[in-house]
């Protein structure tokens, strides 16, 4: 339910978002989980939209008390998100940096510090939790070499490719129904570069 919630909100559709964060309410998902998701959208669809969809979370859960993150140590961000990032992209994490490097070295130095350090490292869900909220939101918002990553980051953090493939058929539930044809054509290429298929 969490990348439900998570791509309805990327997609900015709020009557949808708010019905899954009725259902998320009464299946009893933990708030905690719910703000973790959505708070890291920010990395993928920007502020402006985290910030519509955590005060549409409070307004649900209005008694809920929220603290800011104690570990703000840019340090540990660092060696947080390499560690993450290498997970990820193992022997090929030093040419991505460069190739990254070659357009833009603040985001090559952001990708690991802010993408997998600040926000992808946090607690509240597990990393494998993270990559299928993201695999959600950037099948919704057609990003193609970012889900095909990600799909990557997925398996990687233990999730199988069955139930990523479940993911897609219930983003077709969601507003823009070709989200799973989309979502489907990188998963297929992604099983067929592994040697999956």
């Amino acid at each position: 339910m969490l990348p439900l919630i998570t791509a309805s909100s990327a997609q900015r559709n709020y009557p949808e978002f708010k019905a899954l964060l009725t259902a998320a309410k009464s299946n009893r998902i933990p708030f905690k989980k719910i703000y973790e998701a959505l708070l890291q959208n920010y990395l993928f669809t920007g502020y402006p939209s985290a910030l519509v969809s955590l005060k549409l979370l409070k307004e649900f859960y209005p008694s809920k008390k929220i603290k800011a993150t104690a570990d703000m140590n840019l340090y540990n961000f660092r060696l947080r998100g390499e560690a993450n990032c290498r997970k990820v992209y193992s022997s090929k994490f030093e040419k991505l940096i460069k190739n990254i490097k070659n357009f833009s070295p603040d985001l090559a130095d952001w990708l690991v510090l802010e993408g997998y350090g600040k926000v992808l490292g946090r607690k509240g869900l597990t990393f494998g939790e993270r990559e299928m909220c993201v695999v959600a939101v950037l099948t919704v918002m057609k990003f193609e070499d970012q889900l095909y990553s990600h799909i990557n980051g997925a398996v990687k953090a233990g999730n199988s490719i069955s139930k990523i493939c479940g993911l897609m058929e219930a983003l077709s539930t969601l507003e823009g129904k070709n989200n799973f044809s989309f979502g489907k054509r990188i998963l297929k290429e992604y099983e067929r570069e592994k040697g999956m298929r």
